[in-house]
Formats: structure tokens, sequence, C-alpha cells
């Protein structure tokens, strides 16, 4: 599918349904705030979990090392490339909370991968597969890994009986032992769909956002569009929880599917913001004047009618910038968040020919950026372009530091990010 064609199926895509999104989560500053060690200098590799490619190298998902320290000899190269030995469409991944293992995993099976980046942080290791996801929860296509106290909390996108969005998480402790499944909620204006998770202690509150289920989103793009009832299934909320309990207090309708979920850093603010896909707006929660949690429609990302497609966010450590990817334009923005209430676009640039998930340093002068949504959506052709960029940001202008070619050094389809450092090393981190 070239690229006129796929953007002319994400318009009549978008004009059958107004809860389609796409999946895209996280880096230093988008972290759980379980997670105790912040690598607040200069990081030394970004880990890239990556899909695989039939025919490209040995076709299989994998963990991949990238330096990214300027002053290193192999600046933006490649250090290690850890195989899964499987195609399970590779797409989040998440820190415990001691970071000392990635959980990573797929959006085709229940397949949980948790590597060891503490004994070596250039050359992770596999230590554990998790494979119970579906037989303890009912679960199926684990998205969001999020870190609590000694645990590990795994949103899913569909479920194992009809492969459709209604889906809950699940809950596991560091070692990989299933604790507890909780369902979306389908009553009280439920839509039973998730997506993305991200909690705020000290409000004891949790948010959840929606996507679709495995029947949608591992069916290539064209073929989808055509089924009436096939795009009626979308998510168009985001829920409420009490953290503590585990139990979700309210429904918020977000209308064009809400993406990542952003909580401020900074102490003094208590809300949340997130990406809508199809209208291509930032919404806000946060309390009213009566202590109420609400959703507000705050901004718009680019051309609506265009449908740039907003797949990932990344907030300043102060909550007063936000970064926006849009997919289909190849477009990196950033959002003055100085007033929440009104996010003014100050800067916008052509970062590649399709983007996704979009990653920052705690100090917010490195950027880095990967190019591949799902292994159906992506383009095609020249417009297929497989990468890890790497940008510093003086605060004016982001300049291209470092390319890997995922294609060219037969990796597969470049997707999530996490920030690695050689600080980090420890020991007794294996099992």
């Amino acid at each position: 599918m070239n690229h006129k064609s796929v953007f002319r199926a994400i318009a009549a895509l978008a004009m059958a349904c107004m809860g389609f999104t796409v999946a895209v989560h996280a880096d230093e500053t988008c972290n759980s705030p379980y997670i105790a060690k912040l690598i607040k200098g200069q990081e030394d590799y970004v880990y890239v979990w990556t899909l695989g490619v039939e025919g490209l190298g040995d076709g299989s998902d994998k963990l991949v090392t990238v330096d990214v320290n300027p002053k290193s000899k192999s600046y933006g190269k490649v250090l290690h490339s850890l195989s899964t030995g499987a195609r399970a469409e590779a797409h989040h991944m998440g820190f415990t909370d001691d970071r000392r293992h990635i959980w990573a995993g797929g959006l085709s099976e229940n397949r949980i991968w948790v590597f060891d980046i503490a004994t070596d942080p250039a050359k992770p290791k596999l230590v554990r597969t998790i494979g119970d996801l579906g037989d303890k929860s009912g679960y199926l296509g684990p998205h969001t890994y999020y870190a609590l106290p000694g645990r590990m909390f795994v949103q899913a996108l569909s479920n194992t009986k009809d492969k459709g969005g209604v889906t809950g998480m699940a809950l596991y402790n560091n070692k990989g032992k299933h604790l507890g499944s909780y369902a979306m909620p389908t009553e009280g204006g439920g839509d039973g769909y998730g997506y993305d998770l991200a909690v705020n202690p000290k409000k004891n509150v949790m948010l959840t956002s929606s996507f679709t289920g495995y029947a949608n989103y591992m069916r290539p793009l064209g073929e989808l569009i055509k089924d009436g009832e096939a795009m009626k299934k979308f998510g168009n909320t985001m829920v409420l929880w009490d953290l503590k309990a585990i139990k979700p207090t309210k429904m918020l309708a977000v209308p064009g599917a809400p993406l990542e979920i952003r909580w401020s850093l900074n102490p003094k603010d208590n809300w949340a913001i997130t990406a809508t896909a199809l209208t291509s707006k930032l919404w806000l929660v946060k309390q009213d004047a009566k202590g109420e949690w609400i959703a507000k429609e705050v901004g718009t990302i680019g051309d609506p009618s265009k449908i740039p497609l907003p797949v990932d966010i990344s907030i300043t450590r102060d909550g007063k910038g936000l970064w926006v990817n849009t997919f289909m334009d190849g477009k990196t923005r950033y959002f003055d968040l100085s007033n929440p209430e009104a996010p003014k676009q100050t800067y916008e640039k052509l970062t590649g020919k399709q983007v996704n998930m979009i990653s920052q340093s705690w100090d917010g002068k490195r950027v880095y950026i990967t190019s591949s949504l799902l292994a159906n959506w992506d383009k095609g052709g020249a417009d297929n372009e497989q990468f890890l960029r790497g940008f510093a940001w003086d605060g004016k202008e982001l300049a291209q530091k470092f390319e890997v070619d995922f294609t060219k050094e037969k990796l597969g389809r470049a997707h999530h990010m996490k920030l690695g450092s050689k600080a980090l090393r420890s020991a007794a981190a294996g099992g």
C-alpha cells in the first residue's frame, strides 16, 4: 500500500468510525512514579523493541541495544540484538520498579518476555517468558506494562474468547506470578476497552484509555475499513479508578480515541493530558472547582481534516511542554503547556516519512524517534522507513545526530524505546 492509498484508507476509516486509534508509550519522563532509578544525566543506551519481518534477518522480534552516548566510539551504532525466536507483533515494554528488568510483549499473542538489563546494561539477557496471561485472565495482546511496588500491571487490548475489544488488566509480581485480573468496566458508560494506564499516587487515582481488539488491529488496514460492523468496535472512553482498591469510579467520554496518558510531573499539578487519533485533539483530565474529575478538550494537533494521526506524546519533566508525533504526515510538534487549559504549538519538523514513538531524556536535550506503528498498518514502498533517529533539542530546533536504518541492518520494524545507562549495572539481577 503506497502513501496516497494509506492516506485515503485512513481518511475513509476516520469517516467510518470516530473510535479508531493506533497503538503507541514511554520515555524517561513518562515512567511509572514507582521506578526508583531515573537517568537524569546522559543516557548510554536506547533499547528498541522491534517487530520481526519475514525474510529479514532471522524474522523474529528482538530487543536491540543502540549506543546513544555522543562520547562513545560506537555512538549511533547497534551494540547488541537479542532475538525472541518468535514473531508476535512486538509492541510495548516497561521497567520493573527496581529497573533491573524490562517486560515486553506482542499484540498477537499472550507471551511476555522478561529481560535482565542490570547484569550487563549493554547486553540484555532473556531470563523468563510468562505465558499464562490468557489462561489466568482471559485477556489477549498485552500492551502497557506499568510498575507498582514489587508488581507489574499489564493492560491488555483484547480477549481470548472472541478476540474483540472487551478486555482488562492483569497484575503480576516481579517474579512473574499472576496475582489478579481486573475487567475494564462495561456499565455506566464504560465500553470495556483498554489501551494505556497511568497513575497519580498522591490523588489515589489511575487513568485508563481505550482502543480495539485483536480482530481489528491485526487485520490489514484496507480490509478493515471495508467492514462496517468491525468499524463500530473501537473505544471512546477513559476510566478513572480508585488506585488502592483497583475499582473504577468514573467514566469519561473522550471522543476521537484517547492514546497515551501523561500525568504532569510538576508537584503542584494534578492533571493528565492525552491525544485523540481521529480528531487530532489534546484532552486534559483534571479536577474542577468542586473536586470532580473531568475530561476537557483543550487543543488541536495539525489539520484534523487531513487526518495527521497523532500516535505518541511525551511530556517534559516540568509539565510545561509536550512533544507530539503524527504518523501520516511524518511530523514532530512541540506544544507549550504553560497553560494546560490552552496548549500552543510553537514548533514542528518533518522527522520521517512515517513516525511513531517519541522519547526524550530527563533534561529534555535529547529526543529519540522510531518509525513503526503496526505491521499491517505501516506504509509501503519508499515510505516504509524503519529507523531510530536521535536528535538534539536546544529549545529552538531539533537537529538530527544519528540514524540506525533497521531495514538495512536486517533488524525489522523499530517500535518502542526505553533508555539505559552503564551506571544502572547491578548484581543479582538474574531471575
